[in-house]
C-alpha cells in the first residue's frame, strides 16, 4: 500500500474502516483479494511475486479479529533487493495468533531483515480491549531516514490517520487531502455498510501536486510528481487497486477490493462476514 487513510473507534458503528490504494509495478504478480488457501482464516490480496519469505498482503483481515497493512517507506539510497519481502509482515502477523506486543517482541530483531517499512496492526477480537498499533524499522532525523534501533508499538488513539510512504501522519499533500476527503466520506456513513463509492471515488483523484508542494524523497522531481497523486498511473508503474474495509463494532466486517489494469479498467470484488470474538459485545 502506498496510501492507507483510517479511522480507529472514531464513528458510533464502526470500530475500523479503512480506505487505501495500493501501487506496484504492473507486472508484478498479485492475487485479488480472497480467502488464502493456506491459511483459510485470512482474507486479503496475496502477492505472487518470487520474494525472499513467506508471500504477505499489502491489507488484509483474520476471521480471528486482527488486522494488518503495510507500506514501504520511500528511501531509494538505501533500497537493497536482497532483504526479506515486507510483505511478510502482515502475513506473520494474521497467521501467528499474538498479540500486539508479544508480535513485536518476538520479531524485534528480524525487522533489520526489512527495507523500511510501516506496519499497522490491530486486534479487535475483544471489543473492550481492541488496540491499533502503528510499527516502523526506520525513524527520521532531521529530514533524513535512518534505521530504528528500538522498535516499539506506537498505540493509536481514537482518530482519523493518514500513512504513505514515509512516517505516520507526514502531511505528504496526498496525505492531507486524503484525510479531508476521508473524513467527509465518514461523515456521511451512516453505519450499514453500503455507500462504497462514497470512499472509492476519492481513492481515484489522480490530479499531480504543484512543484511547490512536492516533498522531497530522493527520487528525480518527475518520479515526484508522478508519485505524488492519490491514484497514480505512469507507463510501468500505478495503483493497482484501491480498498475499502469497515468493522462494525458487532464484528461484521465488509471488504471491497477494486482491480485496475493498465488502461485503469476495473473490477471490484466485495466480502462480507463476521468475526469471531474473544468475548461477546455487552450491551
Amino acid at each position: 500500500m502506498c496510501l492507507i487513510l483510517f479511522a480507529w473507534n472514531s464513528h458510533p458503528d464502526y470500530s475500523l474502516v479503512v480506505a487505501a490504494n495500493r501501487d506496484e509495478f504492473y507486472e508484478r504478480p498479485t492475487s485479488s483479494m480472497a480467502w488464502w488457501d493456506d491459511y483459510q482464516t485470512i482474507l486479503g490480496a496475496r502477492d505472487n511475486a518470487d520474494v525472499i519469505g513467506l508471500r504477505g498482503t499489502p491489507l488484509g483481515l483474520s476471521i480471528d479479529g486482527k488486522f494488518a497493512a503495510l507500506t514501504n517507506i520511500r528511501a531509494p539510497s538505501e533500497k537493497n533487493p536482497l532483504m526479506r519481502t515486507r510483505g511478510e509482515l502482515t502475513a506473520k502477523f494474521l497467521s501467528e495468533g499474538k498479540s500486539i506486543d508479544d508480535f513485536v517482541m518476538s520479531h524485534q530483531k528480524s525487522f533489520m531483515q526489512y527495507n523500511g517499512f510501516n506496519l499497522l496492526t490491530a486486534d479487535i477480537s475483544d471489543p473492550e480491549n481492541a488496540q491499533l498499533a502503528w510499527v516502523s524499522n526506520r525513524m527520521l532525523v532531521g529530514d533524513k531516514i535512518r534505521q530504528r534501533k528500538n522498535i516499539n508499538p506506537l498505540k493509536i488513539q481514537p482518530g482519523i490517520y493518514g500513512l504513505s510512504n514515509a512516517m505516520l501522519d507526514t502531511p505528504w499533500p496526498k496525505v492531507r487531502s486524503g484525510v479531508g476527503y476521508f473524513a467527509q466520506a465518514l461523515a456521511m456513513d451512516q453505519g450499514k455498510l453500503n455507500h462504497q463509492e462514497h470512499y472509492l471515488k476519492f481513492l481515484n483523484i489522480s490530479g499531480v501536486v504543484p512543484d511547490a508542494e512536492l516533498p522531497s524523497t530522493g527520487v528525480s522531481l518527475d518520479w515526484e510528481r508522478a508519485l505524488s497523486p492519490m491514484f497514480i498511473k505512469t507507463e510501468h508503474y500505478g495503483t493497482r487497486s484501491s480498498t475499502l474495509l469497515r468493522v462494525r463494532k458487532d464484528g461484521h466486517f465488509q471488504m471491497v477490493e477494486r482491480r485496475f489494469n493498465t488502461q485503469e479498467e476495473s473490477e471490484t470484488t466485495v466480502v462480507e462476514g463476521q468475526l469471531k470474538r474473544s468475548t461477546q459485545v455487552k450491551g
